[in-house]
């Protein structure tokens, strides 16, 4: 009988939490039967987790990327104040304002 091996990929063994590489393990213990009764769930499970982690590090990225621009903006408003402030002192100098 042939072995079935659950997460036999690395990209899949790299990605997945301690727990879930444990617990394949464990359930790769298992005699044949039982592991190809509980395989299929497991193997959702680790999609599920996996597919989290990424929406996770693509909200991640996606804040950082927001906090940047709003650093951009911030500083971009500031330096268009300053400019406002130096062209009415100007035309209060001439007396134009």
């Amino acid at each position: 009988m042939p072995k079935t091996t659950i997460g036999s990929t690395p990209k899949i063994n790299d990605e997945m939490p301690a727990e879930l590489q444990e617990l394949a393990k464990a359930i790769n213990a298992l005699p044949q039967r039982y592991r190809d009764s509980v395989a299929p769930a497991l193997d959702r499970v680790v999609e599920c987790s996996t597919r989290r982690r990424r929406i996770l590090n693509l909200v991640q990225e996606a804040l950082s990327q927001l906090r940047l621009d709003m650093k951009y903006l911030v500083f971009d408003l500031e330096a268009t104040r300053r400019e406002r402030d130096q062209y009415r002192e100007l035309l209060e100098k001439d007396g134009l304002l």
